[in-house]
């Protein structure tokens, strides 16, 4: 049984809540953090903005890859302490920009809006349990973010079943498999958890 209650908070709590994915946290490695989060992840929001208002999520060819890869300005942040007065601003715009995308890839092909509420609604309880957990000093164990592609896989995967025209399908598979992954880990977490605040997890101290 795997203790996930145990694993402290790295850097800061806004760090945790961005969800990046491998590909975006390896983009922030190779900076070493010495770029300021909000920035790309403004010009990412922007770039993607304004991709999808041009109808970039119904193309039909790679094009329907350009928000995805906009977004992936931001990563080059990820590595950042997120010390900064607005630096807290990063995940909301990567959370609103990865939403929007997945809404429109569904709007654009059709998909039933059922199924593309099922999609964006396990994305929006797990960013909801990561904003609720840091605040208890219970942070999900570093493999989630990989399990869970981060928005910087997940966004490259509707891409891709957009590219296939296999975006409704792809929604299904990849709603039920989010849905299972977070809300097992989730519960798991939380029956390990510690009763009382005093026996939680402090965060890692700052270096």
């Amino acid at each position: 049984m795997i203790s996930v209650h145990m694993t402290p908070v790295p850097r800061s709590v806004v760090v945790a809540q961005r969800d990046d994915g491998p590909l975006s946290r390896a983009m922030g490695l190779l900076v070493a953090g010495q770029l300021p989060p909000l920035p790309p992840a403004l010009a990412g929001a922007f770039v993607t903005a304004v991709l999808l208002v041009l109808g970039v999520a119904g193309a039909d060819d790679f094009a329907v890859f350009a928000p995805a890869v906009a977004l992936l300005l931001a990563g080059a942040g990820s590595a950042h302490r997120h010390d900064g007065r607005l630096d807290w601003l990063a995940p909301p715009i990567l959370r609103l920009t990865e939403y929007g995308f997945v809404a429109s890839a569904g709007f654009a092909r059709s998909v039933p809006p059922v199924i593309t509420f099922a999609l964006l609604g396990a994305m929006a309880f797990h960013h909801y349990d990561i904003v609720y957990r840091v605040r208890q000093h219970v942070y999900p164990p570093p493999w989630l973010a990989t399990a869970g592609l981060g928005w910087d896989g997940r966004m490259l995967v509707v891409a891709l079943a957009g590219l296939l025209d296999m975006v409704a399908p792809a929604f299904v598979l990849l709603a039920l498999y989010l849905w299972g992954l977070f809300g097992w880990e989730s519960l798991t977490c939380w029956l390990a958890a510690p009763r009382t605040p005093d026996q939680a997890v402090e965060p890692a101290p700052q270096d």
